[in-house]
Order: C-alpha cells, then sequence, then structure tokens
C-alpha cells in the first residue's frame, strides 16, 4: 500500500538514501530541502528510479520559524493526510552557529522545528501515522537555558543536548491521547552523511545502514507498538535513552522551554 511520507533534510545524505529506498518501493516521497535548485535536482533523480512512486518538493530553512511554519502550510494545502513524518534534517558543524532570532542552530534545526513541524501536521497524520524522529547517541543533558538562546554551546554540546531534548518530547508526544506512533532512533553512529565527514573528519560508514532501519521504523508492523520508545540501532534494538529522557520533571523543563521560545518568535 502507497504511504505519503515527508522526510525533512532529504536532498543529500541519510535523508535522501532513505528517500531513494522509499520511491522505489513506490511510495509517495515529499523531499525537503533548503536548496530548491539541489531539491528539484533529486526530485527528477528520484522520479527516475525504477518503480519509482510519486516525488514531490518542498523547500525550507528550518533555522527560520516563519519557514518552518510555511513548510507545515504547503503540505496541509497539498495532501489531506501524511502517513509518516520523518523529522531526519539536522545540524553539527556551521559558520553560522546563532540563528537570526538568536537562537543556537542546532537547538533549532534539531529540537525546535521538528517539534513544531511535528505540531502543526498532527491533524494529517493522526493516531494511525507515525512521526520517526532522528536521535544520535550522542546526548547530553539539556541546559534549557541554551535552549531558550541565553548560554553559548560548543558544536558537538550543543548538538548532544539537542538530540536528548527531541528524544524527550518524542516520549512526551507518544504519551498524549491520539497520538500518532512517536519513535525516536539513533539510525547509527559515525554513518557517512556530510554532516560527520565535516564533523568529524572521517568518511564514515554505509549510509544504508540507517537508511534501512529508518524505512523500517516508517513501515514495519514490528513497529507499530513501539510509540514512545527509543531505537539504538548500533545495538540494533530499542534501548533506554539517557536518563534525562525518562525523567518526567526534567522533560517537562525542557518542552516548557521549547514553548516558551516559539511562543517568543510567534
Amino acid at each position: 500500500m502507497q504511504k505519503n511520507i515527508l522526510i525533512t533534510g532529504a536532498s543529500d545524505g541519510l535523508g535522501l538514501e532513505t528517500a531513494r529506498r522509499l520511491v522505489s518501493e513506490g511510495h509517495r516521497v515529499l523531499v525537503h530541502g533548503r536548496n530548491e535548485e539541489k531539491v528539484s535536482g533529486v526530485v527528477a533523480e528520484l522520479a527516475g528510479l525504477p518503480g519509482a512512486g510519486p516525488v514531490e518538493s518542498v523547500v525550507a530553512d528550518l533555522s527560520h520559524l516563519d519557514e518552518v511554519d510555511a513548510l507545515a502550510d504547503t503540505v496541509i494545502e497539498r495532501h489531506q493526510s501524511l502517513d509518516v513524518l520523518i523529522n531526519n534534517a539536522g545540524v553539527l558543524k556551521t559558520r553560522d552557529a546563532v540563528t537570526r532570532d538568536g537562537l543556537d542552530v542546532r537547538f533549532m534545526v534539531n529540537t525546535i522545528a521538528p517539534y513544531r513541524l511535528t505540531r502543526r501536521l498532527m491533524p494529517l497524520i493522526g493516531a494511525s501515522g507515525r512521526v520517526i524522529n532522528l536521535s544520535s547517541a550522542a546526548q547530553a543533558a539539556v541546559n534549557t537555558q541554551a535552549l531558550k538562546g541565553e548560554v553559548h554551546l560548543d558544536a558537538m554540546g550543543a548538538y548532544a543536548q539537542s538530540k536528548l531534548a527531541l528524544t524527550m518530547w518524542s516520549i512526551a508526544l507518544a504519551a498524549e491521547e491520539g497520538a500518532p506512533v512517536v519513535i525516536a532512533v539513533n539510525p547509527g553512529s559515525l554513518l557517512a552523511s556530510k554532516m560527520v565527514k565535516e564533523g568529524f573528519g572521517v568518511a564514515g560508514k554505509d549510509l544504508g545502514i540507517g537508511a534501512k532501519i529508518l524505512c523500517r521504523a516508517s513501515l514495519d508492523e514490528s513497529f507499530a507498538d513501539k510509540s514512545g520508545q527509543y531505537f539504538d540501532n548500533d545495538s540494533g534494538r530499542f534501548a533506554s535513552p539517557h536518563a534525562d529522557a525518562l525523567n518526567p520533571a526534567r522533560v517537562a523543563d525542557t518542552i516548557e522551554a521549547i514553548e516558551s521560545v516559539l511562543n517568543r518568535l510567534g
């Protein structure tokens, strides 16, 4: 059965490899990226794959809240339902570490943008859909002042905190009444993405390792009853995330900080 699937950050790396697999299986894939020319090229490439399902482009810079909202509006205008949202887009090292709103770009792109996008698209996803959030083996206790842009961190510190914050809200959202299946996934450490090459200076492992688990998490029945859990692809199983993700008070503080940022930005 063909599924409607939105993948953020799908113009290269793990997102693109995941899109290739899903398009080849005949699914309709909405390919998101921030560069219109690059996304258009990817869409053309994917549409030419054998057995390709429909492919669409959606363009937005997730470091800007207004563009996150515009992305949600575009999806809502085009589609009545969305079966799967894969929040794959992420940032580690970048020259522009602070957004125009004064936020660390890692927190904005890795945590706040997917939170907002997911919330906006919930009516399309419904209880029968899935939200797959790209977490990481790198998770560190969240400094809510840093999340709100009041304290600045180094790249790795901000990245690890942003990924724990993402995992935290994934677990919290899954517990809400009528929520879709929400699963946080570490797709595998040091995969051969642009982020890994730039951040760690290594070629990295086969992207297929991560793409395979993202496809499984998105579609396989074995994941349908795993909402609110964390899958660690380094160990190949569901596992415990950082302890703070299982601490209701810490989770509530982190979500409150995310909401305060959103309220400030409007």
